[in-house]
């Protein structure tokens, strides 16, 4: 009977645990999750769910990344009363001992264990351990060539992005064309999918049984290596991402103005081209509109293919809709895809999130896609008609904030003057055809000053905090309330 009821509870576990891990994946970036949350464990006891992981590094970079997802996920599975921590599994506990102690610090802070409300506070005394705190080499590894998510062969190809494929695919192969590949894009046009797709590819025709790939952000790539240099570790660092075959290295823009960490990522660009190693960038901007940046930097930047991936055209917007309607094995009616390719035109992104909410809508309801379903699942994206142009822009996130246009236009440096000044760069760029010289003209301000707040409010989002959360919430209502006003500016995009 105790065999029979020890199985029943272990099912239940896996079953709430595979819920929750349900509920993040549609949460975060694919990558993020990947890497980060697949590999947890998670465990209910009374009204605190555990996650495990398997280091303290990673602990502890879930409860700072990742703590308000995760909480969530917990709260709508289990419910609001549940408390949620995060811990190292049990085999890390008892093999930590044996560990020589050079190779590791030690965490003098007590543990923290976050509450139903958000707030944290103090673990008992006996759960408080000294855990070593893992180095970078000690992080999960890239991912094995099955597991990356995208490829070429899903990659749709069209005038906005024909140059960008051709480059990739031309860097996977043994040519001496080129060894370093810069992609730019604004986001959610295929950056991240041709830089998998390369990672990919470049896997599956290695001659290595287990080809040596890094991939990883620019801001994991620097976090890393300041906690390499608090531990003086930074020679694991060096041979960890200077040996590798293929390099890639997402949102390259975080490195401007850091000094010390663009001198590391120069020595590491350095040492894999003359070791003949594939090297990918990806961007929001191109290198020359990067500032902060070291002259020797920008030029291994651009000293292979550059390639900027501009928004799809209207004939390749319905080749996605259609493409990813097969995928998901759905029949999508021509003048619904027609529709929905004429009201999204913003990204990629935009355009798969609004077909997988109208499918899903169509399968609880037991029904077939209608005309009426799309109406109502594409009203709560940027819809069609009158696109935002920069004066609409600032009326609305004036609005939205609570503020007058000379306030938003002054020298202030209030924090919500400037948070609502880099949501008016970011919807800029998004939705006009302004160079960031002219969206900074508006404003009195530099070139630069456009790309460090566009840069912060993105970083903002993509943390998912609390600030993060409600400015995707707020950029959303602007562009959902901004499609119906009249676009009489000559840079808007049409």
């Amino acid at each position: 009977m105790k065999a029979g009821r020890d199985t029943a509870i272990a099912t239940h576990m896996e079953t709430l645990w595979s819920k929750i891990q349900l509920h993040l994946q549609n949460a975060l970036d694919p990558g993020n999750y990947k890497v980060w949350i697949s590999p947890l464990t998670g465990t209910l006891k009374g009204s605190v769910f555990t996650v495990f992981a398997m280091n303290a590094f990673v602990a502890d970079f879930i409860r700072n990344r990742f703590n308000d997802a995760l909480c969530n996920a917990v709260h709508d599975v289990c419910g609001a009363g549940i408390e949620v921590r995060v811990d190292v599994a049990r085999q890390e506990r008892q093999s930590a001992p044996s560990i020589p102690a050079n190779g590791e610090m030690r965490l003098s802070a007590p543990a923290l264990v976050h509450t139903a409300s958000g707030s944290q506070k103090a673990e008992p005394a006996a759960i408080q351990q000294s855990l070593p705190f893992r180095l970078p080499a000690e992080l999960p590894g890239q991912p094995a060539a099955r597991s990356w998510r995208h490829s070429f062969d899903d990659f749709i190809v069209g005038p906005s992005n024909a140059l960008a494929f051709a480059a990739a695919q031309s860097i996977c192969k043994d040519s001496r064309m080129a060894d370093v590949l810069f992609l730019s894009s604004a986001p959610g046009l295929g950056k991240t999918h041709l830089t998998q797709a390369v990672g990919r590819h470049l896997c599956m025709i290695s001659n290595r049984l287990s080809p040596r790939v890094e991939y990883l952000t620019a801001e994991e790539f620097c976090s890393r290596l300041f906690l390499s240099i608090k531990a003086g570790e930074t020679d694991r660092f060096k041979a960890r991402y200077r040996d590798v075959d293929l390099f890639l290295l997402e949102d390259v823009h975080f490195f401007q103005g850091k000094e010390k960490m663009q001198e590391e990522l120069l020595a590491t660009v350095k040492t894999l081209q003359e070791k003949g190693s594939k090297v990918i960038f990806s961007s929001s901007f191109s290198p020359r509109d990067l500032h902060g940046m070291s002259d020797q930097l920008l030029s291994r930047f651009s000293s292979g293919f550059l390639a900027y991936i501009d928004r799809p055209n209207r004939e390749t917007r319905k080749r996605i809709l259609n493409e990813k309607a097969r995928f998901y094995q759905v029949r999508l009616p021509e003048d619904i895809t027609d529709f929905l390719a004429d009201s999204l035109d913003n990204d990629v992104r935009q355009l798969e999130s609004c077909l997988q909410n109208l499918i899903l809508k169509a399968r609880l309801l037991g029904s077939a896609i209608t005309m009426q379903m799309a109406w109502e699942i594409a009203g709560n994206y940027s819809s069609s008609g009158k696109k935002l142009d920069i004066e609409g822009i600032i009326r609305y996130v004036c609005e939205g904030f609570g503020i007058t246009s000379d306030q938003i236009r002054s020298k202030s440096r209030k924090r919500e003057l400037v948070t609502a000044r880099n949501t008016v760069f970011y919807l800029a760029r998004k939705h006009t055809e302004l160079s960031l010289e002219e969206i900074g003209s508006r404003f009195c301000r530099s070139h630069s000053t456009v790309i460090k707040g566009i840069t912060s409010l993105e970083r903002e989002i993509s943390r998912e905090s609390s600030l993060g959360r409600q400015m995707a919430n707020t950029i959303a209502i602007i562009e959902r309330n901004g499609s119906i006003i009249s676009s009489s500016s000559a840079g808007g995009r049409g």
